[in-house]
């Protein structure tokens, strides 16, 4: 049976429970463990599928089509374990499943209150798969006191006593802020959301302490004293250069010995830590920088393309260079030429998104980029976007564009080279969807396999010419004017088991031009880059010597 580890936030939100939860998670794997991470989030949401990123970041995709918090992507790249979609829920989710169960009876026409049966829900949640792993670490969303996070720390708290002594620990992650003016720490703010803690009836274990600056010996006794844990189970999560220090640095402070005390495991096994000593080299002894422009629609906010940015830094420690990324809106070259703010890049990708806005000045910069011979990575949007293009400047359908673009009584005029797919094959099931559908259930989600066309770039790059990559579109290439198309020297290189759905192409006449109808950037590691992003800072490195 696992040992659970439940990791909850105070005083402000945003201070890494994630990346804290994923460290301990590969520290646990480095002296053998097995492990597995969830995510609850309190917000009334069905999933994260159909928030803006504006609103929450990226959307992370499992290989099972669930549609999660970016947070497990953290999980996936720091312990390299496939997230699934029992490991994130949302109260929208569990009040939804309540719901259903007294709509169906199953209740028997007793009163539903959040207590009982929405905590037994999250308790049901949580206890998924609890004899597959040695550790189950869950992350709670939200910080204590929020209202919304309730029922999720009543959940825990009831678990933790279910489940007996020595079987759950309490880790809380907080803000110790510094005062420059005084120059001091202060923990009253700490103090505050342990008491908040424990007045729900939870007694953290652990506090990983977030900070400027190193803490004192004295602020750390203060700490283990006024909120009634060991001192050697206050650590300091001091702000780093990489987060992929943070295992190194989480260890050095004791954090994974902290959590194997209050297990009571002794003696505890000792820690392999080779693999992220090489990360951490690779990326603090770079031996250079290339600059890549990413042409996006959510470029004032980063999280939105958090993946891909984890994902150009391992292409990055695969080459010992370092990655540079300057963010540009897609309709800034609706206005103005790309070439005024695209010059000087070592290559140009274009992400994934949804909507018109932004896609005419994508467009252009595919343009730039394949006439210019700079490297292209095209992902999603962005390969439709380079499909797009070649059917307009160079295969002569002018009026070439998306359904997803055009209202839905369309245009007899246009050319539909990107259109809403009805139905397709999942393994052996058939899969039908149409426009008028819930947005969160209209598109194809998860893993699904590719042919890779024998010779091409695409298949060098593998090594191999069967791959299966991570999904998340509603629009589809139409293979019928792929004929057409390669004419012009856009070559399909990757096809669906089938043949009916293209998803890789690649520009024969170009360094390195591919567009991905998949999500890469959600399979990369920072110990297992993946080799799309590999062989793209690759070809980067090399036309920054040619620049």
């Amino acid at each position: 049976m696992a040992r659970f580890v439940f990791v909850t936030g105070g005083v402000v939100s945003s201070l890494g429970k994630g990346l804290a939860s994923a460290a301990l998670g590969a520290l646990l794997q480095a002296r053998g463990y097995t492990v597995r991470l969830r995510k609850l989030d309190p917000y009334l949401n069905v999933d994260p599928g159909t928030m803006s990123p504006f609103e929450h970041g990226e959307v992370f995709v499992t290989d099972d089509g669930a549609e999660t918090d970016l947070d497990l992507g953290h999980y996936e790249r720091f312990t390299g374990v496939a997230a699934r979609r029992t490991d994130s829920i949302s109260s929208g989710k569990i009040y939804s499943t309540v719901l259903e169960k007294e709509r169906r009876g199953d209740y028997l026409g007793k009163t539903i209150q959040v207590i009982p049966h929405v905590t037994d829900e999250i308790k049901q949640f949580i206890a998924i798969g609890e004899n597959e792993v040695d550790f189950m670490l869950c992350e709670i969303g939200g910080t204590v006191g929020d209202i919304e996070g309730l029922p999720f720390f009543e959940a825990i708290r009831q678990f933790s006593q279910e489940q007996g002594s020595g079987q759950c620990i309490f880790m809380h992650l907080t803000l110790l802020p510094f005062i420059a003016a005084s120059g001091e720490l202060k923990t009253k703010p700490t103090q505050h959301s342990v008491k908040e803690l424990r007045a729900i009836g939870i007694a953290p274990d652990i506090l990983l302490c977030r900070s400027e600056i190193e803490i004192p010996e004295k602020e750390r006794q203060k700490l283990a004293l006024f909120c009634n844990v060991r001192s050697e189970a206050v650590i300091a999560a001091p702000d780093l250069t990489t987060i992929y220090d943070a295992p190194l640095d989480y260890h050095h402070e004791g954090l994974d010995q902290a959590v194997l005390n209050a297990f009571q495991i002794s003696p505890a096994p000792r820690p392999d830590l080779s693999r992220w000593k090489d990360v951490s080299e690779r990326f603090h002894k770079a031996e250079g920088e290339i600059r890549i422009a990413v042409v996006g629609k959510y470029t004032t906010m980063e999280d939105s393309y958090k993946s891909i940015v984890e994902a150009l830094a391992h292409g990055g420690m695969a080459n010992r260079v370092r990655v540079s990324i300057e963010w540009i809106d897609a309709e800034i070259f609706e206005r103005e030429e790309p070439a005024l703010h695209l010059a000087g890049f070592h290559a140009i990708l274009i992400p994934g998104g949804f909507g018109e806005r932004g896609t005419e000045g994508m467009i252009k910069a595919v343009e730039f980029a394949r006439k210019r011979k700079v490297p292209y990575f095209g992902i999603c949007l962005g390969m439709q976007m380079a499909v797009l293009e070649v059917a307009r400047n160079a295969a002569g359908f002018q009026d070439a564009v998306s359904e997803e673009f055009i209202p839905q009584e369309g245009s007899k005029s246009a050319t539909y080279i990107i259109f809403h797919l009805k139905e397709w094959i999942q393994g052996n099931n058939k899969i039908e969807r149409h426009l008028g559908d819930d947005k969160g259930g209209t598109m194809r989600l998860g893993s699904y396999r590719a042919i890779l066309a024998k010779g091409s770039k695409v298949a060098r790059v593998y090594g191999q010419t069967q791959i299966d990559e991570r999904h998340r579109h509603r629009y589809e290439v139409d293979r019928e004017y792929c004929p057409q198309l390669e004419k012009t020297g856009l070559c399909f290189s990757g096809m669906s088991p089938d043949g009916r759905l293209p998803e890789i192409v690649e520009w024969r006449d170009h360094p390195w031009f591919i567009g991905v109808q998949f999500h890469p950037e959600l399979k990369s590691k920072p110990f297992q880059p993946h080799p799309l992003f590999a062989d793209f800072v690759r070809a980067a490195l090399e036309n920054s010597r040619l620049v």
